[in-house]
């Protein structure tokens, strides 16, 4: 199955906000249109796993919440990005109402495949890093790693065995990678 066509005039959010609903994952990346297809069966269970994680994680800390895409988040008006997870942090007595509530994230997580691999890891990284996302992960299935990235990072951390992380006065956990790709 080929990628769907796409209209080449968006360049703007609310040109890709206007566009009709077609079930597909479409992204805005600093003014260029991209559309995914429906993730693989290994990245769906990678990513409920990370979910599961992060999730738990984040419940203990009232005012954050971990999410997952399909989600519309705003990074400027030439940018919208849907990443695979993502934690936020609002006022506990405010929870979000809309996409345009939740602001930058400050954590997302982008699961590697053939056909993503290459923006997530340079033209995603740039746009994450630039917007101030405190952590960025890069998990890469066949290689059995998490890549660990900060805004003024030049090189990642990787981490394949264990992986400590901690978000700025929230949610922090301890992840055997084990039980994120299996055995």
């Amino acid at each position: 199955m080929g990628m769907p066509a796409v209209p080449e005039s968006v360049t703007t959010v609310d040109e890709l906000l206007a566009l009709p609903d077609d079930g597909l994952r479409h992204e805005l990346l600093d003014g260029v249109h991209v559309v995914s297809l429906a993730p693989s069966y290994r990245h769906q269970a990678v990513h409920a796993a990370l979910f599961a994680h992060l999730h738990a994680a984040a419940e203990a800390h009232p005012g954050w919440d971990a999410l997952s895409s399909p989600a519309d988040i705003i990074l400027g008006v030439r940018t919208l990005v849907q990443p695979d997870l993502f934690v936020i942090r609002h006022d506990p007595g405010r929870t979000p109402v809309s996409w345009e509530d939740v602001g930058t994230p400050v954590l997302a997580v982008e699961i590697l495949s053939s056909s993503t691999a290459a923006r997530d890891r340079v033209t995603k990284r740039h746009l994450y890093q630039r917007a101030g996302v405190t952590e960025y992960w890069i998990v890469d299935m066949d290689a059995r790693v998490i890549e660990r990235w900060r805004p003024e990072d030049q090189r990642p951390e990787v981490c394949d065995r264990s992986f400590e992380w901690a978000l700025p006065d929230g949610p922090s956990g301890s992840l055997r990678l084990e039980s994120v790709f299996g055995r």
